[in-house]
């Protein structure tokens, strides 16, 4: 099979090993092909997406371990082609992929392999792929791993969680201006201080504000930013930023991509960048590791819920909260929707509030 795309390196591969050899994808490449692109890729570390051609003819591509870097590939006319975008790989004769709207309504993205466009895949995090003769074969090289430890002793775990804190935050300076997103919440909060304690010096951090109440979280961006000593740096965004940013940010994806943070990620790093800040670290993800959601909080308390004896719940508690009088009654009401909550095991209890399944899909969705 013919490749009709160039050899691909974004992001900044290192290998595991400091010494590896500078040019990381021509080794990844001679890897590839001598160890498989699975083992050479489990090699690597850092944010990276890799394609080429191997001498034989075999196409590889890889991506990081959690896609920061993306990489979307399809067979055109027995050609393999790749690109970072899923659009570079689609014309106007391509057609879009149902399923694809359904998973952007329900989880205001899409999720790989799938992409907006048919035929056109995106790699998943921790993957790689191998096409050769027309066959495409797509495998995880690394998949995360939990293993509660036999005996933990706190101060420990805490030196070491704080230690890899670190390291990946100082893997993420380049020498330029250090600069940080800064709501104020967990994650963003801790990267400004560790900024500070990997880099030597404070961050420069972007925080937005909303000029409404109950969704103006800047009192807290500015507690950490004193906190840690950083430049910090504010812009209230306007109904004429809403306006004129939509379209605009919309329209830099892809595909549709539905996350209410895109706009004030974007006029937080347009006021880095006219700072003259070329990288802006961000900390997503971090409440979702480390709780720092009420809502995971809320899953220890429906958790002790189904504990209790089934005959009390299927035939007394979720009879009775689960009529429509139950509903009605404010103080009642509560009590109901954590029962109905806890009823329902993990991870389809998370789903339980998803709009497309609250408003119905035969109502979102109509032929």
């Amino acid at each position: 099979m013919t490749p009709a795309s160039n050899p691909l390196s974004l992001g900044r591969p290192r290998w595991a090993q400091a010494d590896g050899p500078a040019d990381v994808l021509a080794t990844w490449m001679q890897r590839a092909q001598t160890e498989g692109v699975a083992a050479a890729s489990a090699a690597l570390q850092g944010d990276f997406a890799l394609g080429g051609t191997l001498p034989d003819g075999g196409v590889v591509l890889a991506v990081d371990r959690f896609a920061m870097q993306t990489l979307c590939w399809r067979i055109d006319n027995g050609l393999v082609r790749f690109a970072a975008r899923a659009d570079e790989l689609a014309d106007a004769s391509t057609p879009v992929d149902p399923q694809a709207i359904f998973d952007y309504l329900f989880f205001h993205a899409i999720p790989s392999p799938r992409t907006i466009f048919q035929g056109v895949h995106r790699l998943p995090p921790g993957h790689c792929l191998f096409v050769r003769d027309g066959k495409p074969v797509v495998q995880a090289y690394w998949q995360p791993q939990f293993r509660t430890p036999s005996s933990a002793n706190f101060s420990q775990l805490k030196d070491e969680f704080q230690t890899l804190l670190e390291q990946a935050v100082r893997h993420q300076l380049d020498g330029s201006p250090p600069a940080c997103f800064l709501s104020g919440g967990t994650d963003s909060s801790t990267v400004a201080g560790m900024i500070a304690r990997a880099g030597g010096r404070p961050a420069a951090s972007y925080s937005i504000g909303f000029d409404a109440a109950g969704y103006d979280e800047m009192a807290y961006a500015r507690i950490a930013a004193k906190q840690f000593g950083t430049d910090h740096h504010e812009y209230y965004v306007t109904p004429a930023d809403l306006v004129q940013g939509i379209p605009m940010v919309a329209a830099s994806y892809d595909q549709p991509f539905g996350n209410s943070s895109a706009l004030p990620a974007y006029y937080c790093a347009r006021m880095a960048r006219a700072d003259g800040i070329s990288r802006i670290l961000a900390g997503d993800g971090g409440d979702e590791l480390f709780g720092g959601n009420s809502r995971y909080a809320k899953q220890q308390v429906f958790e002790l819920y189904r504990r209790l004896p089934g005959a009390l719940r299927h035939h007394l508690l979720e009879p009775v909260f689960g009529t429509a009088a139950a509903q009605r009654l404010p103080g009642v009401r509560k009590v109901a929707s954590y029962i109905e909550q806890a009823s329902q095991p993990m991870p389809g209890r998370l789903a339980m509030y998803n709009l497309v399944l609250r408003l119905g899909v035969n109502n979102v969705l109509t032929p």
